[in-house]
C-alpha cells in the first residue's frame, strides 16, 4: 500500500515520465483550494526532490497567487494504464517569470511554448504513494493542441493584454505577480 518519502526514487521519477498528465494543488492562507489537470509534456524531475514545470496562458492564475502568497505546492499524478499508483510530491514552490535571470536556463529544458506563462520549481519535502485501485482504466489518445493555436492567434501582443484582464489576480484577489 501507500508509502512515504523524503524523495523521489529512479522507479518514481520513471513512473512520472511515462504519465502523460498531472495535477496540480494549491490553496491560500484563507480562501479557495485550486486543483487543476495538466499535460502537454510540460514537466521536468531536475532531481530527487525538485521539480519544474511550464505553466501556459489559461483563463485563469490560482497556482501563481497561492505559491507567491504562502509557497505551498503539491503535484500528483495517476496511474490510468498498467499497475495502480497514486503518487503525490509535496513541497513549496517558487514561481519564474519571463525575464527572470533564471527563465531562460529553465526554459530551455522545456518544450518552447507561444502562451508560455511562468515556470514553477517545487522543492520536494515529501513524496507518498497510494494504491490507485479505485482510479479507472483509460488509454491516452493524444496532447490537445488547442491552447497552442489559441495562444498563436493571440500573438505577443493579444496574449499580454488578455494576461493583464484575465491573470493579475486570483478568484480571491491575490497578486499573481503579472503586471
Amino acid at each position: 500500500m501507500g508509502k512515504q518519502l523524503s524523495s523521489l526514487t529512479p522507479d518514481l521519477t520513471s513512473f512520472i515520465h511515462r504519465q502523460p498528465m498531472f495535477f496540480v494543488a494549491t490553496a491560500p492562507l484563507d480562501g479557495r483550494v485550486n486543483v487543476s489537470p495538466k499535460g502537454m509534456d510540460s514537466l521536468r524531475v531536475l532531481a530527487p526532490n525538485r521539480i519544474i514545470w511550464l505553466n501556459v496562458t489559461g483563463s485563469g492564475n490560482e497556482t501563481a497567487g497561492h505559491v507567491l502568497e504562502n509557497g505551498r505546492m503539491t503535484l500528483m499524478w495517476c496511474a490510468f494504464r498498467a499497475a495502480p499508483l497514486i503518487l503525490r510530491t509535496y513541497g513549496t514552490a517558487r514561481v519564474i517569470y519571463p525575464g527572470d535571470i533564471a527563465w531562460d536556463d529553465y526554459a530551455g529544458q522545456l518544450p518552447e511554448r507561444v502562451g508560455a506563462r511562468q515556470i514553477f520549481e517545487q522543492q520536494i519535502d515529501t513524496v507518498q504513494t497510494s494504491c490507485g485501485m479505485a482510479v479507472p482504466l483509460m488509454d491516452f489518445v493524444d496532447d490537445r493542441d488547442a491552447l497552442d493555436k489559441w495562444a498563436e492567434r493571440q500573438g505577443p501582443v493579444g496574449l499580454t493584454n488578455y494576461r493583464h484582464e484575465k491573470n493579475r489576480v486570483t478568484l480571491d484577489g491575490l497578486p499573481t505577480g503579472i503586471e
